[in-house]
């Protein structure tokens, strides 16, 4: 038997996809791809660089795609590698880097803050108390599904 999503996980959905699709719009007014805007992103909230796998890591991108706009970027002189030891990579701004990124992702940085900034305290630490758990619960869920079978 199919159990289909509830009224509130489609709510829940909706409201998910609607939220990337507000970065994806910002990261377009924005003047960047949404690749781009991810690579600049992780780096201002480490501070000037940032180590690739942690940029993976915690923005979802595959690292196919992070490896492909870490490379225009480089080609345009935004950011450079630097060799941390054989296995790991930082990923750093060059002062055109650090240009582009005070208008782009730290503006996206300040909207972000600016909307906490709106909230009262006990709603923030709701909202983040709430998504954790969520986040938590659906990382069990994920352990106990099998491999799919064909």
């Amino acid at each position: 038997m199919i159990t289909y999503s509830s009224n509130e996980m489609k709510r829940y959905n909706h409201l998910c996809s609607e939220i990337e699709a507000a970065y994806h719009e910002m990261s377009l007014k924005l003047g960047l791809s949404d690749s781009a805007m991810v690579v600049l992103y992780s780096i201002c909230n480490k501070g000037d660089s940032c180590l690739l796998q942690e940029i993976c890591c915690q923005s979802g991108v595959s690292k196919q795609t992070i490896n492909s706009a870490i490379r225009k970027l480089e080609a345009e002189g935004i950011v450079y590698l630097e060799a941390v030891n054989a296995k790991n990579k930082n990923v750093c701004l060059t002062e055109k880097g650090k240009q582009l990124a005070q208008v782009t992702a730290i503006k996206m940085i300040e909207a972000e803050n600016n909307i906490f900034d709106s909230w009262q305290k006990d709603e923030v630490e709701k909202y983040l108390e709430l998504t954790e758990r969520y986040l938590k619960a659906l990382q069990e869920e994920t352990k106990k599904i099998g491999g799919a079978s064909r």
